[in-house]
């Protein structure tokens, strides 16, 4: 004779929520990981912050700085050409950081925009600011890649 199924019982002794529990480990499960995500965030968004503050100042500087001779004026442009280049690349970041950060206040963060599937746990890992699903961004670069007019 098998044995018959019995449904855990909760903390509360009845068996008639032990959906509920398991819904709330689940839960629980998915809040501590988007923690670990949102630690990252912050941090990164601290980090891209300084970053972003210092470039501007070092571009800044290069043309205050820069000296009466014409190559020396040359050099220092394009010096601060690069970090203010450098700065605005880590603003583009910095801006999908808080994004990501609104997409975990919110409860979506980890759910590609597109179609609301998970986004592989590996990217996230990677880019955790990603919107978007390993799909979807290809998808992406490939229209991308056939709007930009070559030479």
């Amino acid at each position: 004779m098998r044995p018959r199924y019995v449904r855990p019982r909760s903390s509360s002794g009845t068996s008639s929520n032990w959906w509920i529990d398991t819904a709330c480990a689940a839960l629980w499960g998915i809040l501590h990981e988007h923690q670990h995500y949102k630690q990252r965030l912050l941090d990164l968004e601290k980090t891209l912050s300084a970053r972003i503050g210092h470039e501007a100042d070092q571009g800044q500087g290069e043309f205050i700085d820069a000296a009466h001779d014409v190559g020396d004026a040359s050099v220092a442009d394009e010096v601060a050409s690069e970090e203010f280049t450098e700065a605005e690349h880590n603003s583009a970041v910095l801006q999908q950081v808080r994004e990501a950060l609104g997409r975990v206040a919110d409860g979506t963060f980890g759910r590609c925009i597109v179609d609301g599937g998970p986004i592989e746990e590996r990217r996230l890992e990677a880019v955790p600011w990603t919107p978007y699903c390993l799909k979807h961004e290809q998808r992406l670069e490939v229209a991308a890649s056939t709007r930009t007019p070559t030479l």
